[in-house]
């Protein structure tokens, strides 16, 4: 795995992924108040923190997209 995300991609990544896991668990908005949407939205801020935290989208792999400056 070659590291495609830059360091501002990576923090925007961790900030919106914690905001996606945390957001249901208080339930604000009100919208996660199905399961579902809830547990979706939680799945993906697991994947945004995860991504962040190897530095490497395969979405980004497959587009040939790379922010970081290596």
């Amino acid at each position: 795995m070659t590291a495609n995300l830059g360091n501002l991609d990576r923090a925007a990544r961790v900030i919106l992924g914690l905001a996606l896991f945390i957001a249901p668990l208080l339930n604000v908005p009100a919208i996660w108040s199905s399961s579902i949407l809830a547990y979706v939205s939680m799945a993906a801020g697991v994947v945004f923190v995860a991504t962040a935290f190897f530095r490497f989208c395969p979405l980004y792999r497959l587009l040939g997209i790379s922010t970081c400056k290596l």
